[in-house]
């Protein structure tokens, strides 16, 4: 708990600073890379604990999780193109591209290490995978109320595709450079590249421009993409595969008050 309470003082203190004294594009890298470097210090010093979700050698998982991250929704744009929801209207800009980069990076890793690095890899401990896959889900949901846009529905979708889906990524793995991949590739191919709104946040660029029309229930509303029953529905499809997998490893934990034994995971 130490070591989540050291996360959010880092996130509260160095911000507002960063994005004072450094350039745009840079301010969202330097709070990565501190929020990075205070979970590894509270983990090894506070924890004293060896990082196995971070390990270097499977930093590669980092490039597959930016990759499927950007098939995904690039899936979920396909998807409402052929419904007849999404209008493609040509090229964007490139411009704001770094910075936008930048953004997705700051939220995939420091969401990540907070809420499957933190929140999960503990709650997982007292109630089990399921019970730390609701819990943490709920919570990555109700966070992204304040976000413009936001309603109860998109709470609930952040909830099931999002939660879920970074939370499996982690359960399969064990290690978090899965999700904070996925959770880059998703944010920057949503607004990057095809120019529409993250979780209710209005993108300024776009490399493809497009528009979005229909029933709320398909395009998502003011929230974007991501309210959109389709992401919804992309998103648990995987999560459910990611899960099933898991289950097959063995890698699914009971709850702390369990003791019924279990085989030993399958080393992945």
């Amino acid at each position: 708990m130490l070591t989540l309470l050291a996360v959010v003082l880092s996130v509260a203190a160095v911000q507002p600073w960063f994005r004072k004294v450094l350039p745009a594009d840079a301010g969202p890298i330097a709070i990565a890379a501190t929020v990075l470097l205070v979970y590894l210090v509270g983990a090894r010093w506070l924890e004293r604990r060896h990082v196995s979700e971070l390990a270097p050698g499977r930093a590669p998982e980092l490039a597959a999780g930016l990759a499927i991250g950007f098939a995904l929704f690039s899936t979920v744009m396909a998807l409402l193109w052929a419904l007849g929801v999404y209008q493609p209207a040509g090229w964007g800009r490139a411009k704001g591209i770094a910075g936008a980069f930048a953004l997705a990076v700051m939220a995939g890793f420091v969401e990540e290490l907070l809420f499957r690095g933190l929140l999960y890899r503990l709650s997982s401990r007292i109630v089990g995978t399921w019970g730390a896959l609701l819990f943490t889900s709920a919570l990555f949901g109700v966070g992204h109320l304040a976000n413009k846009g936001a309603t109860l529905s998109s709470g609930l979708a952040i909830m099931l595709e999002a939660g879920f889906l970074l939370g499996a990524a982690y359960s399969l793995t064990g290690r978090l450079w899965l999700p904070i991949g996925l959770h880059i590739g998703w944010n920057f191919t949503e607004g990057s590249v095809y120019g529409m709104q993250i979780s209710g946040q209005a993108n300024a660029t776009g490399l493809l421009r497009g528009s979005l029309t229909g029933s709320r229930l398909l395009t998502g509303g003011a929230f974007g993409p991501e309210g959109s029953i389709v992401a919804v529905l992309v998103c648990l499809a995987l999560s459910v595969y990611l899960l099933y997998r898991t289950a097959q490893l063995g890698r699914i934990e009971p709850p702390a008050w369990y003791d019924a034994g279990r085989p030993a995971a399958v080393p992945l």
